[in-house]
């Protein structure tokens, strides 16, 4: 999912480091990482310098990180990495995304490429939607996904939901533009996709989850959106697969995807091996007895 709430929490980071008076070294390696995360899109021209500027004006204010993490559960845990030195934080063993995405990662979200990298109409079938089910695209960036699904749940809703209030704008001139009616976005924050309860038959998780600030908060939320049966479909690059050219910090295996989903609560029903190079991995709700 796309973040803008943990994207400012990350850049506070920053100011942070500046604050506890890091060598220009040590400042210079973390923003050659975020300068190297722009490289071929719009905006790559900014230099380190310029960009630490940006940084510094656009977030005043932001308060040191011990100030920040009093309240952090004792689940995620914070270590130095010993070949930057920069504090990163954990979940369960697995290293969560530590860099902010921009704006203009809507040009990575539209690519042509995944509709062969993703297969988007094999994933949705393997959904069992039918026509009436009320979806939840989280983490649903300029609506790849929401449109495709939207078409499929004719007489449901799609409720899309995101951090970036300019992805959800992108999605809102689409519906105007095309007429699409049974489209509702929803501005989550990093730990809330802000969904009622008891409310979803499906919620579909795509290429994003890793990136989640607070992903047992996250799911502890959509587990309780979701209606009794209803199912969390998580999709995320192999990591048991060394051949697919991704980042590591952007793979998960199907142990580490268990392990962390079925902590909050919801029960691993299948695997299905259906993509050329993602899990498509399959939770459920547990139905309720009723005791009386």
């Amino acid at each position: 999912m796309r973040k803008q709430e943990n994207s400012e929490w990350k850049l506070c980071r920053i100011q942070s480091y500046m604050e506890w008076k890091l060598t220009k070294k040590e400042i210079g390696k973390l923003i050659r990482r975020l300068v190297n995360r722009t490289r071929g899109t719009p905006g790559a021209f900014l230099t380190p310098g310029f960009f630490v500027f940006l940084l510094i004006i656009a977030f005043p204010g932001c308060g040191n990180e011990s100030d920040r993490r009093q309240d952090e559960p004792d689940y995620y845990e914070s270590r130095v990495l010993p070949a930057t030195g920069v504090e990163t934080r954990f979940y369960m063993g697995r290293q969560i995304d530590d860099l902010p995405l921009f704006e203009n990662s809507s040009v990575w979200l539209d690519r042509p490429a995944r509709d062969t990298e993703e297969l988007p109409l094999r994933l949705i079938r393997a959904m069992n939607l039918r026509s009436a089910m009320v979806v939840a695209d989280v983490g649903a960036g300029t609506g790849y996904f929401t449109f495709q699904l939207a078409n499929v749940v004719s007489s449901g809703r799609v409720m899309a939901i995101d951090v970036q209030p300019s992805m959800l704008d992108t999605i809102r001139v689409r519906m105007r533009r095309e007429g699409v009616r049974n489209i509702q976005t929803i501005l989550g924050t990093s730990r809330d996709p802000g969904l009622a309860a008891n409310s979803i038959d499906r919620a579909l998780i795509v290429a994003s989850y890793h990136e989640f600030s607070h992903p047992r908060e996250m799911i502890v939320n959509i587990a309780a959106s979701l209606k009794d049966g209803g199912r969390l479909i998580i999709v995320e690059y192999r990591a048991e697969d060394a051949t697919i050219p991704v980042p590591d910090l952007h793979r998960m295996s199907l142990e580490q995807i268990r392990q962390e989903i079925e902590a909050a609560g919801l029960v691993f029903r299948e695997l299905k091996d259906i993509l050329p190079q993602q899990h498509f991995v399959v939770f459920e709700k547990p139905v309720v007895q009723d005791s009386g």
